[in-house]
């Protein structure tokens, strides 16, 4: 018995075999994963499917930066700046050694040439390489001097117990000529220290080592004993191994307190001579 391809095929049938084939041909064109991907074509080629779940994001995935990659940053990071702290470091010392050059230069030039308290000829070239505490007084002081010269004579016994520190000469350059000869100086500085040089000569001399140092120097009115006062700085120069003045240390410090320079000083010549900033 003929049965009609109506009849035979129901509705709804034919009109999911009509879909099929229509996607089929689309196929062709677009890609599958097109069609694959959209929820409505999902429910006309398969009608009990509900769709695909949707793909579940990885979270942790490696990106772009990573901890290896902070850590690298910042390891470059803190190395550039330890270069610019140096460098700033290093500059700094470099300016300042240039105002101790300009300084020991133009103002005090700590140059002399004289005679020591053993009759040799003495001349502040002599004395480079060396630290050099020099003080300016005369014989016949009769306080303040022996006062400051127990003092720096102090702190080069100081200094000298301290291991890793350079010795520092002392020495008494005397502010009057008339009356400090070659063997009063010598008399005068052994009753302080054997470390200490007497140094002396004569009136042109003596007023060259002072106009050099800076040192104010007038000698008073005469008594009928002809005897008189000398007016004068009262300063403790520090010179360094270069032979330029680098410090002063007045009446009101202590051996302490030079000390403590002496050694800030001594630090800082060393940093500039392994400077790259010359």
């Amino acid at each position: 018995m003929f049965i009609s391809y109506s009849t035979k095929f129901p509705y709804c049938f034919r009109l999911n075999l009509c879909v099929r084939k229509s996607v089929n041909g689309l196929h062709n064109v677009i890609p599958l994963r097109f069609f694959k991907n959209g929820p409505g074509l999902q429910s006309f080629s398969n009608p009990t499917s509900q769709g695909l779940p949707k793909k579940k994001e990885v979270f942790g995935k490696k990106g772009p930066i990573s901890y290896k990659t902070l850590l690298v940053t910042a390891g470059l990071s803190g190395s550039l700046l330890a270069f610019m702290l140096y460098v700033r470091k290093e500059k700094e010392a470099a300016i300042q050694l240039e105002r101790n050059r300009a300084l020991g230069k133009a103002a005090i030039s700590g140059k002399f040439n004289l005679v020591d308290h053993n009759g040799v000829k003495k001349s502040s070239d002599d004395f480079l390489g060396q630290w050099l505490l020099v003080y300016f007084g005369f014989t016949h002081c009769p306080d303040i001097c022996p006062d400051e010269i127990e003092k720096l004579v102090k702190v080069v016994d100081n200094l000298d117990q301290m291991k890793g520190v350079p010795k520092v000469q002392p020495l008494f350059i005397t502010v009057d000529p008339d009356r400090d000869s070659i063997q009063s100086v010598e008399k005068y500085v052994k009753e302080f220290s054997p470390k200490l040089i007497g140094l002396t000569g004569n009136k042109e001399q003596i007023a060259e080592a002072c106009k050099n140092f800076r040192v104010y120097f007038s000698a008073g009115p005469r008594d009928q004993d002809d005897d008189y006062i000398v007016d004068h700085t009262i300063i403790v120069y520090l010179i360094n191994p270069d032979g330029e003045f680098v410090d002063y240390y007045g009446q009101n410090k202590t051996s302490e307190n030079i000390s403590a320079g002496i050694l800030l000083n001594i630090s800082k010549f060393d940093q500039s001579k392994h400077s790259f900033w010359k």
